[in-house]
């Protein structure tokens, strides 16, 4: 049997680790954080058989590397440079696939690793921040908390042509809870082409061709008008009382029109730029549906419902343009075609949509329930989502102050041009669809 002594000693020896353990856990976890915000800078441009990466990273982002520290906390910059070339093969270089043609490039060399204070700022050009990464370093004595150094690192990639297609797909997003990326592009011509996404954007061509911007934009505007809830219940109202595509042609055309001006406009720069202009636009698009909803209750104005559509498709139009602010960047040269295709897209959604409502209506007034009663139902339910969706972006609106726009001849004279643009749209659309309509009605008599 153990002693009593021998007792009391293991639970000292115990006690002792215990405590040992709970004075070290935290102090560790503080060490190995994640981030919260951390801001990522980037160059990337080729030059002959060389394609040069220059990439800045907050140290403190670097977790689980340990950097060779001196005094309280101090990076011991005479001792760094292996722990910095580790840490940017590990967090950079290894979470970045750079392609040339469609192949992935091998990985890059770090041809150097720099320390740099925040208040530097020599990542204003291209120029600068090679010429600030291949200067002198800091000297060995400087005094710098190591979560508060930036990591400024060169790295070359091979490439065949510095005409080739290049592209990106930045797996950066494990640096922070957050990874905002800014990443500048710097043509053969000198053209410097910005991007800036939040986490991973996935594969960024950054110099597309036509038909690659095409189908980006087609693919984001059919996505958009699917994920869209407040666009698919006007889209419903539309719908429910008019559920033959000879009534529904020209109330669409009348919407897609309508929707694509201004959505050209606004990527244009032609709209405003208020700080209250998107929390208007939403809170008008909820408008729209309580609207268009109550309309289907009261059985009014149907026939010309084409008209309240068009002015209701200018508003869903500067809603669908702020979907495009961050995406935008991504078009290239091909900021027209971006555009259209993006249309495409909103339009192959729509006509998605409707081919699932109009049966899916038709079956339900015929077997669930009578088609005005079925209407009053459906339209309510809608009116009342929209209409708590209208008092909260409202009282969001409210928030901001609104400044009247000085009237100028300038001003004036862009009003002017904006009335005549969308006087004309009218009558086309109201043409266009008159025949259209026709059509519809002489083949059904024909048939």
């Amino acid at each position: 049997m153990q002693s009593a002594a021998h007792i009391n000693y293991d639970s000292r020896v115990i006690a002792a680790l215990l405590v040992t353990l709970i004075l070290i856990l935290p102090s560790a976890g503080v060490a190995h954080d994640i981030p919260a915000d951390v801001t990522v800078q980037a160059f990337l441009k080729p030059e002959g058989q060389l394609l040069r990466l220059i990439v800045r990273v907050p140290l403190k982002a670097m977790l689980d590397i340990d950097f060779p520290k001196r005094g309280p906390g101090y990076l011991d910059l005479a001792r760094v440079d292996a722990s910095l070339r580790h840490a940017a093969t590990l967090w950079v270089s290894d979470r970045m696939e750079v392609f040339e043609d469609e192949i992935s490039l091998p990985a890059p060399k770090v041809v150097q690793a720099r320390v740099s204070l925040q208040s530097d700022k020599s990542f204003g050009s291209y120029e600068e921040a090679l010429g600030h990464v291949t200067g002198a370093p800091l000297p060995d004595q400087t005094e710098l908390f190591w979560d508060q150094a930036l990591l400024d690192v060169l790295f070359e990639y091979p490439i065949i042509s510095d005409r080739s297609p290049l592209s990106i797909r930045s797996g950066l997003s494990r640096l922070g809870i957050r990874v905002v990326t800014v990443l500048r592009f710097v043509a053969p011509g000198g053209i410097v082409r910005a991007f800036e996404f939040v986490g991973d954007p996935g594969l960024i061509r950054l110099d597309p061709r036509w038909h690659q911007a095409a189908l980006r934009f087609v693919e984001l505007g059919f996505r958009h008008i699917l994920e869209g809830t407040d666009h698919l219940l006007f889209l419903l109202c539309l719908v429910i009382p008019l559920r033959r595509f000879g009534s529904l042609i020209p109330v669409v055309t009348s919407f897609t029109v309508a929707h694509s001006i201004t959505l050209i406009a606004s990527a244009y720069n032609l709209g405003p730029d208020a700080l209250w202009f998107p929390p208007l636009i939403e809170t008008l698009i909820a408008i729209s549906i309580v609207y268009m909803a109550l309309e289907n209750i009261t059985g009014s104005n149907i026939r010309r419902r084409w008209m309240i559509t068009f002015g209701f498709g200018l508003v869903h139009g500067f809603g669908f343009s702020f979907a495009l602010q961050q995406t935008l960047q991504f078009a290239g040269s091909h900021l027209l075609t971006s555009l259209l295709s993006f249309n495409v897209g909103v339009e192959l959604g729509q006509i998605l949509v409707l081919v699932i409502l109009i049966p899916a209506l038709e079956i339900l007034f015929r077997f669930a329930v009578a088609e005005r009663m079925g209407t009053i139902i459906l339209s309510a339910i809608v009116a009342h989502t929209g209409w708590h969706w209208m008092i909260e972006r409202g009282e969001r609106l409210g928030q901001f102050q609104f400044q009247w726009p000085t009237v100028n001849a300038a001003l004036l004279a862009t009003v002017m041009r904006w009335l005549m643009v969308i006087v004309v749209l009218v009558a086309v659309i109201w043409l266009v669809s008159t025949v259209l309509v026709q059509r519809v009605r002489t083949g059904k008599v024909s048939n």
